[in-house]
């Protein structure tokens, strides 16, 4: 079976990574199935997003799966806590924060595995990244290695043989500015994208919060203006 003619579910948030993996798996010549979550978060602004950047991709199917994960709470992005704004990069590199969402991409990943055996695909793609990240735990390669070794443990189809499981983190140890800059190279529109955990009630970034914080630092680093900004 060729690249071009496989099929892939790619994770997809709305904000600056997800859109530049779903370009990578584009460029790659895979057949796009977007996979967002309408879990709770603190607001729409970003599967707004996510069903602009999908719709500047020639995606075969965009689906939003409806999951509350308000029921359990435990982070600022689906509980009544406040999101730490203007920390230092000392707190950046330490500890992890308080918007952490409990088992997010453990959750997220299950759920489009679940989806990719239906739709008899083998490679899913998801925008991790352990070098310019908050901390979280399921960012680490050692997550997704072990993940990818669940997928096959765990699937009718990994346990008869009918394919290999490939979870891609094209962006895991790449700096956000050479995350936008492998963006740019692909034509990614990042002006359609939304990082902000806090935003005002149109949309306007906060840029105080640790996304805007590492959103900023990354253009800056690469040289180039971010269009998100200037379209607000």
């Amino acid at each position: 079976m060729t690249t071009s003619s496989r099929k892939a579910v790619i994770l997809v948030s709305g904000g600056l990574d997800s859109a530049t993996v779903l370009a990578i798996a584009a460029n790659a010549g895979f057949e796009l199935y977007a996979l967002s979550f309408d879990y709770g978060q603190r607001h729409r602004h970003e599967l707004e997003a996510a069903k602009k950047v999908c719709q500047s991709f020639d995606v075969k199917q965009f689906v939003i799966f409806p999951l509350d994960l308000r029921v359990f709470g435990g982070s600022a992005l689906t509980a009544d806590i406040d999101v730490p704004k203007d920390r230092s990069e000392h707190d950046l590199e330490t500890g992890i924060p308080i918007t952490y969402v409990p088992a997010r991409n453990t959750v997220f990943l299950s759920l489009a595995l679940a989806w990719a055996e239906t739709l008899n695909a083998f490679d899913l793609f998801i925008g991790v990244n352990a070098v310019d990240y908050s901390g979280y735990p399921d960012c680490r390669p050692e997550f997704i290695q072990a993940f990818q070794k669940t997928a096959t443990l765990a699937t009718k189809s990994g346990v008869e043989g009918d394919g290999r499981w490939n979870v891609h983190t094209p962006l895991i140890s790449l700096t956000k500015a050479e995350i936008i800059k492998k963006g740019m190279e692909l034509g990614v529109d990042y002006s359609l994208t939304h990082s902000c955990y806090d935003p005002l009630p149109d949309g306007t970034p906060c840029g105080h919060c640790d996304s805007c914080q590492l959103r900023a630092k990354g253009f800056q680093e690469a040289g180039f203006s971010d269009p998100a900004l200037k379209s607000n």
